[in-house]
């Protein structure tokens, strides 16, 4: 019996061991994506990315509780807290949410206490747990399969363009400009030109090579499988598209416009004329079905596949919500 003892302790000791072991490598290893999958759409990323739309879920920043990561169902349902954290910039894929932390306003007395108050994190979906990749300043965080592409700050260099990979690994500087990073359509990354011209271009990111697909005075691409939506700076910020088939962009509104977001066969934007005839409108992308959704500024125009979510200039506490395609406008309340 003794020598039982003295062999079933041991053993006991080794399983603890072995299953804390299993536990630890199950719940902190990293999942990684299998194909170019992107976060978020280009025209919430835009508009601070503050929607995420994935899988039949919606993470957003809760603007009744500090603006909070949060998520819901796509109706609006079964709202829950994912952790206290003032996030916006937000992408998701099966396993993980990312997003950008903004605590550094706050509101609460052990402010000074906070550490990493503005960085790049990734939340777990099944262990609730937050992982910092950034510590540094970030924006426009956009994911193109296992790799996050943001703008990063620090003193040395300013804002510049970096990568890293989901476990927080290969933090590089993809290049020192800022160009924003809003819009991936698989591998590929569209943006503008920033220092010596506003051409379009499109980055491989599995290669790194950029090529130019339309030269011009251009701003805020948004490209899908068929097209490429962007503004036209000479031409008073008006709303074009460029078919991949096609070598010069036609026009879809002539308006100045201020914010925008394609979404299927609609594109919702900000009008902002110099006429003072300020309004949130709506078009279809062949550029028929004009209409004139609110008068006013708005800003923070995201979408998701039952709702339009936007906020008026001066007051992005209060954010309103309208049935994708149009009806009853609503203080969303989750």
């Amino acid at each position: 019996m003794k020598n039982l003892k003295r062999f079933l302790i041991p053993a006991a000791i080794i399983l603890v061991i072995a299953g804390y072991a299993v536990f630890y490598y199950v719940t902190t290893k990293t999942h990684w994506n299998d194909s170019f999958v992107n976060g978020n759409t280009a025209g919430n990323l835009y508009n601070n990315g503050i929607f995420c739309e994935y899988n039949g879920t919606v993470y957003f920043s809760n603007p009744n509780d500090n603006h909070y990561l949060y998520s819901m169902n796509t109706d609006g349902s079964n709202a829950k807290k994912l952790y206290e954290d003032i996030a916006s910039f937000i992408n998701a894929d099966d396993h993980y949410v990312y997003y950008v932390r903004n605590n550094i306003n706050k509101n609460t007395k052990f402010a000074f206490l906070h550490v990493n108050t503005n960085s790049l994190c990734r939340y777990d979906l099944k262990t609730g747990k937050v992982k910092v990749l950034d510590t540094a300043p970030s924006l426009y965080a956009s994911l193109i399969g296992n790799y996050l592409y943001y703008i990063h700050y620090d003193t040395e260099t300013a804002s510049t363009l970096y990568r890293i990979k989901l476990d927080g690994s290969e933090l590089e500087q993809v290049d020192k400009n800022p160009y924003f990073t809003c819009s991936a359509n698989g591998q590929y990354l569209y943006y503008n030109g920033i220092a010596n011209d506003h051409n379009i271009y499109q980055m491989d990111t599995n290669t790194g090579i950029s090529q130019t697909i339309c030269e011009g005075n251009y701003w805020m691409p948004s490209a899908d499988n068929e097209n490429i939506y962007f503004l036209d700076c000479l031409n008073n910020y008006s709303l074009v598209r460029l078919s991949r088939s096609q070598s010069e962009p036609v026009t879809v509104v002539n308006d100045r416009i201020e914010y925008y977001n394609v979404y299927g066969n609609t594109i919702y934007f900000q009008r902002n004329n110099l006429d003072e005839d300020a309004a949130l409108c709506s078009v279809s992308t062949d550029g028929s079905n004009y209409q004139v959704i609110l008068e006013g500024d708005y800003t923070n125009i995201n979408v998701t596949s039952q709702y339009v979510y936007f906020s008026k200039v001066g007051d992005e506490d209060t954010v309103y919500q309208m049935p994708l395609g149009g009806g009853n406008i609503s203080v969303f309340q989750p």
